[in-house]
């Protein structure tokens, strides 16, 4: 430090003594400091408060080596990843989560063809659809999920895309399941047929403002939908009141949460921060965001959907996915 910053730092110091010395909360005695020496004393004190006071970045790369042991444990003989440790038996649903936070953390796969060949096994070739294990039946929400998996282990997309896309197109119904097939389309790189109605079905649900939901939900809800019409190739209503929605859900604990539930969840938290990134926008306290994620954080290196609850692949995928978005230059 510089004699000219030191004496600024000292001349900040004296002038604000009188107050200080009224603060009856004030937590100690104010020494007397008239020397030089004193002053030195001062400085070397703030100084030592304010490296204190700084975030502990060199912990990150630790969790993330943590989390992605955790995550690798994960995976089965047959190739798949468990959902947790507690229900060791592969899942596509499992098998996605773990892939895409593994390459959000830049973890390795142990058996990579292994998983490649799980997930050829959930296709069934005759309806077009995946399931979440082989020999399953096959959903929407799985299929879709199987197509971004696909695209994540970077494997050969023709097989699956004519047969995945008439799947779709075909039983697509509710909004949930609209909100996770247009993340199916977007991997594909392909806008589905049904775009259009689709879209259309969304425009129902929204509010005047052009927010979605309402009271505390609406942050969950509008980040929900807002993905979803940007992926399907829609426009925006009222940009700057759908942003004001979702930044206005932060709870306290800095995470978001569901309708009439006090408690934040990575689930939730994860729509939202989708649709802030999507939108090229943050949340209003991001540090306060990350203190959430730090208390999803469990001692096996994974993390729970919510405080307290148990490590699985879909919470670490959310906060890994969260953590990408937030450091995203």
């Amino acid at each position: 430090m510089s004699t000219a910053s030191a004496a600024s730092a000292w001349r900040s110091y004296t002038s604000i003594l009188p107050f200080l010395r009224s603060r009856r909360r004030f937590p100690c005695r104010l020494p007397r400091l008239h020397t030089e020496d004193a002053m030195k004393r001062f400085l070397i004190f703030g100084l030592s408060l304010f490296v204190t006071a700084l975030p502990v970045r060199g912990e990150a790369p630790e969790r993330q080596k943590a989390a992605v042991a955790y995550l690798q444990k994960l995976q089965q003989k047959d190739g798949g990843f468990a959902p947790s440790v507690d229900l060791p038996k592969s899942s596509l649903r499992a098998t996605s989560a773990a892939v895409k936070a593994l390459n959000h953390f830049g973890g390795e796969i142990p058996d990579k063809a292994a998983c490649a060949d799980f997930v050829k096994s959930c296709f069934g070739k005759e309806s077009g659809g995946f399931a979440d294990q082989p020999s399953g039946k096959p959903n929407v929400e799985v299929t879709a999920v199987g197509v971004m998996v696909v695209a994540e282990l970077k494997l050969t997309a023709e097989p699956y895309e004519a047969r995945v896309a008439k799947y779709l197109d075909e039983n697509v119904k509710t909004f949930e399941e609209i909100r996770i097939v247009a993340a199916a389309f977007e991997a594909m790189g392909k806008r589905p047929a049904q775009a259009d109605a689709w879209l259309k079905q969304i425009a129902e649900l929204r509010n005047e403002d052009g927010t979605f939901g309402k009271g505390d939900g609406a942050a969950r809800d509008t980040g929900g939908a807002v993905a979803a019409v940007i992926r399907l190739g829609g426009k925006v209503e009222h940009p700057d009141a759908v942003l004001q929605a979702m930044k206005s859900g932060q709870r306290p604990d800095g995470g978001f949460g569901m309708q009439d539930s006090p408690l934040s969840d990575l689930g939730t938290s994860y729509r939202v921060m989708r649709s802030l990134h999507m939108l090229q926008s943050r949340p209003e306290d991001v540090d306060r965001l990350r203190a959430f994620l730090d208390s999803c954080h469990n001692a096996d290196g994974g993390y729970g959907v919510a405080k307290g609850k148990p490590s699985s692949a879909s919470g670490t995928y959310y906060v890994s996915s969260i953590l990408h978005w937030i450091d995203e230059k």
